[in-house]
């Protein structure tokens, strides 16, 4: 998975057990809510009630995840949750970076209106296990990128996942972004997301166009090389474009990632540069990572000497990185149009 950045959050300590095993219990006896696909649907994308009985859906980690109706009270990670309300499906709660210090979204929550999801955690390793309790969720979705649920704290996973059934969507080395879109599509349907919306199919549309502008730019100025990194004051982390979700798919588009040759020890994602060494790999082109907690371009620029000095830095050719996307076709296809300009512009400079 990227690495997550806690560096320059505040986190606070996991909310005591006793009160939420209490709830645990109680949730247990009596069950989940029941509802409609309509009841937990949000108008912005347009809905359609799912058929009454129950709910299945198949996630990617090969679980049958059901439930006695279609889902009501719907807790997801951030980033699933934006991407569901772009398909029109509101949650109750959310887990995951959601709102920054200023109070404003954190870019994750996507087009979400904050006010009106509770937030259970705002950073990696903090979830509200009583606040969620309390939500008397039916269902927990998030992404996994390695077999794992993704911001759900390996502290405390064993309560969370008694209290409602949960599923994941592949995004890591077992998915490539369309398929991640595809699947993403799938839950948004079964859990009321009516598929023929027209913003949907405008969406996707405009997504495919964009994979076409991806291929046209790598194809009109080959050879650019591309690295992908995330930086904090002490270390570059270089990225493999082996084992996520979207790089897999740029690479498919005709994009030249630089590929690290030393992976950290028990990572299969990146390699750890010292700031001295940051010059290692040469690049045209570096997409840094533009999570809440990472450094960007400006402030490596002024403290960190030989970011400064890389070629693509002194060109100017620095774009940001989406590393955790947003898998609704109307946020990736932002990023491939993004992308299709960052290459076409790029000058070989290394």
């Amino acid at each position: 998975m990227p690495k997550p950045r806690t560096s320059f959050l505040s986190r606070r300590g996991l909310v005591a057990a006793g009160g939420a095993l209490g709830l645990v219990a109680a949730l247990s006896a009596c069950g989940g809510n029941t509802g409609t696909a309509k009841d937990g649907a949000g108008d912005k994308g347009g809905s359609s009630a799912a058929a009454s009985g129950p709910w299945t859906f198949k996630d990617d980690l090969g679980k049958d995840v059901s439930a006695k109706s279609t889902p009501k009270n719907i807790v997801a990670f951030t980033g699933t949750a934006a991407a569901l309300y772009d398909y029109g499906v509101q949650v109750k709660g959310v887990f995951g970076p959601t709102k920054l210090a200023d109070g404003k979204p954190d870019p994750q929550a996507g087009s979400m209106d904050i006010s009106k999801v509770e937030i259970l955690g705002n950073v990696y390793d903090e979830f509200n296990v009583e606040k969620y309790a309390a939500l008397r969720p039916d269902v927990l979705l998030t992404n996994t990128w390695d077999g794992t649920y993704w911001y759900v704290p390996e502290a405390s996973k064993d309560k969370i996942l008694k209290l409602a059934p949960a599923a994941a969507i592949a995004t890591g080395s077992d998915a490539s972004m369309d398929k991640a879109l595809a699947r993403t599509a799938e839950l948004a349907q079964s859990l009321g997301a009516d598929p023929k919306n027209q913003k949907t199919v405008d969406a996707k549309a405009r997504f495919e166009a964009a994979a076409a502008k991806v291929r046209e730019a790598t194809k009109a100025n080959p050879g650019v090389k591309v690295l992908v990194g995330s930086g904090d004051p002490d270390h570059l982390y270089v990225s493999t474009p082996k084992t996520s979700a979207d790089l897999k798919y740029f690479e498919s588009l005709g994009v030249e990632f630089v590929t690290p040759d030393n992976l950290d020890k028990g990572s299969v994602f990146f390699e750890s540069l010292s700031w001295e060494n940051a010059g290692k790999y040469k690049a045209d082109v570096i997409l840094l990572d533009n999570r809440t907690g990472t450094l960007q371009s400006e402030q490596l620029t002024k403290e960190k000497p030989t970011w400064a000095a890389l070629p693509a830095v002194k060109a100017g050719q620095i774009a940001p990185r989406v590393t955790e996307p947003i898998y609704s076709y109307e946020k990736c296809a932002q990023i491939l149009e993004d992308l299709a300009k960052t290459v076409q512009n790029a000058k070989k400079v290394s």
